[in-house]
């Protein structure tokens, strides 16, 4: 199949508010890719943090000539990141990439580079991509884009379920909303809707309910039939 005849699904939206978990079911769904752009953020992050550099002294040029350590290997329903060839998800989630990966992602220089690899993987499979300019920047042409929001209270709470998981407190939720909020903050430039996107707010659905609807989108716009 021509790369034209690809097809993308671009999912956006602030951090916590699902995409990524939302995006790989609905790949699954529909039989496509899932490519989570915010893992070549958290890769080149990673690679950064392996040199011993302090966060302070990093710069683009020095992110980007990390950028060989850092690849994506398609799998059956996505696209695994990796480090010098090996999976590392668990140092991809850890304290100090979560904390250094805003730094890293406002850098023009780098978007590019990331927005560069995720159009070669858009290229070549049918695709659910999430991010926070996907629909924007990436893939302005996608026929189908979607923006999740959900209440910032709503999006700490199901972090920190699938952090710690178990129900948190109210207490623990609190002091996760302001870390949500001010992740927010940092990142206003890069999340933007898209003019023709769908704003689809989840706070009181559940993720089930949300993929359901995603996926009939998609079949509407894709002309796939059900159970397809």
């Amino acid at each position: 199949m021509s790369a034209a005849r690809r097809t993308v699904i671009a999912i956006d939206g602030p951090a916590a508010s699902g995409k990524s978990s939302t995006a790989q079911w609905v790949a699954e769904r529909l039989g496509f890719r899932h490519v989570d752009s915010g893992s070549l953020y958290r890769g080149l992050t990673a690679a950064m943090l392996r040199t011993g550099l302090a966060p302070s002294e990093w710069s683009a040029p020095l992110l980007l000539a990390e950028g060989h350590h850092v690849s994506l290997r398609p799998e059956a329903t996505s696209f695994r990141l990796e480090l010098d060839e090996r999976a590392c998800e668990e140092e991809l989630r850890g304290g100090a990439v979560t904390a250094n990966v805003s730094l890293v992602a406002r850098m023009p220089e780098v978007r590019e580079w990331v927005n560069g690899r995720v159009r070669n993987a858009g290229s070549e499979h049918d695709v659910v991509v999430d991010g926070r300019d996907i629909g924007t920047a990436v893939f302005p042409d996608a026929p189908l884009k979607i923006f999740l929001i959900a209440d910032p209270w709503e999006r700490a709470r199901r972090r920190l379920i699938q952090r710690l998981g178990r129900r948190p407190t109210d207490d623990e939720i609190a002091e996760e909303t302001e870390q949500i909020v001010k992740r927010d903050a940092k990142d206003a430039t890069q999340t933007v809707q898209a003019a023709d996107a769908i704003l689809l707010d989840t706070t009181f659905l559940t993720q089930e309910e949300q993929v359901e609807r995603i996926v009939a989108l998609a079949r509407a716009v894709t002309h796939r039939p059900h159970g397809t």
